[in-house]
């Protein structure tokens, strides 16, 4: 699935959103770690990552041979800013309708626009492959990102009062959400 789109943020600046490629696998992984030590939200600390580069490059270059899963890469400058991607939840006929969304954003851009964008730019992707439903998971905490998901059309669907246990503040509940791609089903 190929996505590049040329976005103006908040600020005036211009941001590409593109599909990364095995070229981009060094560039992934470092923002992975930083943005995993700015935020306690998301689902692991730098440490846990086992990723190396080529494996990252591995990554998105399946990811950009896929017709129905995709890593969009937000870029500034040549710096690769945040990505966001959509899953097959798995291939099963009763299930391979659904798809799961995960983002993250550098915290230096948060406020800008270019977590809306991405999520959009996943929206449109996953409507294109054929998904009926897109799924994800937020901390209860994250008011932002709670915020930022109903306003494009998510719903929640359920809680998990132990969804995450933090290193810092004990247990996190997680907010599960859903977006129905197309009403009519399959």
């Amino acid at each position: 699935m190929n996505y590049h789109k040329t976005i103006t943020l908040k600020d005036g600046r211009t941001c590409v959103l593109r599909n990364g490629t095995a070229e981009d696998g060094q560039a992934l992984l470092d923002i992975f770690n930083l943005i995993h030590a700015q935020t306690d939200y998301l689902l692991t600390y730098p440490e846990e990552s086992t990723q190396t580069a080529q494996q990252e490059a591995d990554y998105l270059a399946r990811k950009a041979q896929s017709a129905d899963e995709i890593e969009i890469l937000a870029e500034m400058d040549g710096t690769i800013i945040g990505s966001a991607g959509i899953d097959c939840v798995a291939r099963k006929e009763k299930i391979r309708h659904r798809a799961e969304f995960g983002i993250s954003v550098d915290r230096a851009y948060w406020g800008l626009g270019v977590g809306r964008a991405l999520t959009k730019a996943c929206i449109e992707c996953a409507r294109t492959a054929g998904y009926v439903q897109l799924e994800l998971m937020a901390v209860a905490e994250n008011k932002a990102a709670l915020a930022l998901y109903k306003s494009v059309g998510f719903v929640e669907y359920g809680r998990n009062p132990k969804g995450f246990r933090s290193r810092t503040t004990g247990w996190q509940e997680l907010v599960l959400m859903r977006l129905e791609l197309n009403l009519h089903g399959k």
